[in-house]
């Protein structure tokens, strides 16, 4: 496989000139083969020795070859050799698989340099922080309970840490291959799915410089968004809880999205030529402080629990979701099923919904100032619906009615 991508890659080369070609990769790999094969049946320094000989012979003709600087091609040569290496150690299908994805690698030489001829400062630093949260410390980190009251999973707490980035880097990629200048609906919508506050921030701010365009709606359609991503970061979380708060949840997301649909339908057509400016979607601060929300939040409903029973457990919830609705699903996602009634613990999710929402209006409010009518009356909406669904279920939950 490697040998034809590089012999097709170089079939204008003149004949003679080339240092290796579809043949000589393939015996590259066998030799690596034989070398594993012989390790095994000989001495473990038989393949060193034949990896060595293989080895020294490329380097020295490529070295000859040097006026070409193909090193590519050279690095494929050991990448092939190690292969074989592999497969006659007794992984021939890693190694296959392994062979295979170097031949992607090397076919897409012209999509991948373009690609990364397309990329800025802002994108390599929001990949390497990702990178840095996924593959740098996740694997590393104990998969077992630990810390008083033993509440804390350190792999578990960072895998929650890796979905909350996760989503905010999806939504990042997004916007950047959809473009803004599709229009505040695209950004509205990305934003919404994974954070409608800083939409609500970055809009209001706009329509309090006087600018012109669907930035209400735009408000409102990252609200309504936001319902969806929390219905199926619980359903993804606490799978037993998703019911009941779907039940409470739906009125409001409904109003929600009403809302967004007339301010959409109402909204001038221009935007003013402005748009949201791009930041980083990942930093690496905030998803320590957010980690450390999650760990207080868990260690809080421990201690509820035993000190308590469920109705301190709920209490906590509503605690740690005022600060971070997506913290208090995460704790709840830790606790076994029987530590709180699933109804209860519905409604103490949508209350971090409304305290959230009322975050909302205030910056809304603050930043839009006498432009924000329209987003205080349809976010005002949604949360004085919610309210009504969360004091019925409290009320049957306690026999009020």
């Amino acid at each position: 496989m490697i040998g034809i991508e590089r012999g097709w890659r170089l079939r204008r080369e003149k004949a003679g000139t080339r240092v290796a070609g579809v043949r000589t990769y393939t015996l590259v790999g066998t030799g690596g083969a034989l070398g594993g094969i012989l390790a095994q049946l000989i001495h473990p320094l038989v393949a060193a020795a034949v990896a060595f000989s293989m080895g020294a012979l490329l380097v020295v003709g490529y070295v000859r070859d040097s006026k070409r600087r193909d090193t590519t091609s050279a690095v494929a040569a050991i990448v092939a050799l190690g292969l074989g290496l592999l497969a006659g150690a007794g992984q021939p299908a890693l190694a296959v698989a392994g062979a295979a994805v170097v031949t992607l690698l090397l076919a897409t030489r012209t999509q991948s340099h373009r690609f990364v001829s397309e990329l800025n400062s802002t994108d390599v630093q929001a990949f390497a922080r990702f990178a840095v949260i996924a593959a740098a410390v996740l694997p590393f980190l104990p998969n077992r309970n630990l810390g008083p009251l033993d509440a804390w999973n350190p792999f578990q707490l960072w895998l929650i840490v890796l979905l909350i980035t996760g989503f905010s880097f999806a939504g990042y990629i997004a916007s950047r291959t959809i473009g803004q200048r599709k229009g505040v609906l695209a950004a509205a919508v990305i934003g919404g799915a994974y954070s409608s506050t800083a939409v609500t921030a970055s809009f209001s701010q706009r329509l309090g410089a006087g600018e012109e365009g669907p930035l209400t709606a735009g408000i409102l359609i990252a609200t309504a968004v936001m319902y969806l991503r929390v219905m199926l970061l619980v359903g993804v979380l606490s799978p037993s809880t998703v019911i009941p708060f779907i039940l409470v949840t739906a009125p409001a997301a409904l109003t929600a999205w009403a809302a967004a649909a007339i301010a959409w339908f109402r909204a001038p057509r221009g935007t003013g030529g402005k748009e949201l400016a791009l930041t980083n979607p990942i930093e690496l601060l905030p998803a320590l402080g957010f980690t450390a929300i999650v760990a207080a939040g868990v260690l809080a409903t421990r201690w509820a629990q035993g000190h308590f029973g469920r109705s301190g457990v709920a209490g906590s919830l509503f605690i740690t979701g005022t600060f971070n609705v997506d913290a208090a699903i995460v704790t709840l996602s830790g606790l076994p099923v029987e530590a709180i009634d699933r109804q209860l613990a519905a409604l103490a999710l949508a209350g971090t919904i409304i305290a959230n929402t009322l975050l909302k209006l205030f910056v809304a409010g603050t930043y839009a100032r006498s432009r924000s009518g329209g987003a205080l009356a349809g976010l005002g909406a949604s949360t004085l619906v919610l309210a009504v669904t969360v004091g019925l279920g409290l009320a049957r939950r306690f026999g009020a009615l």
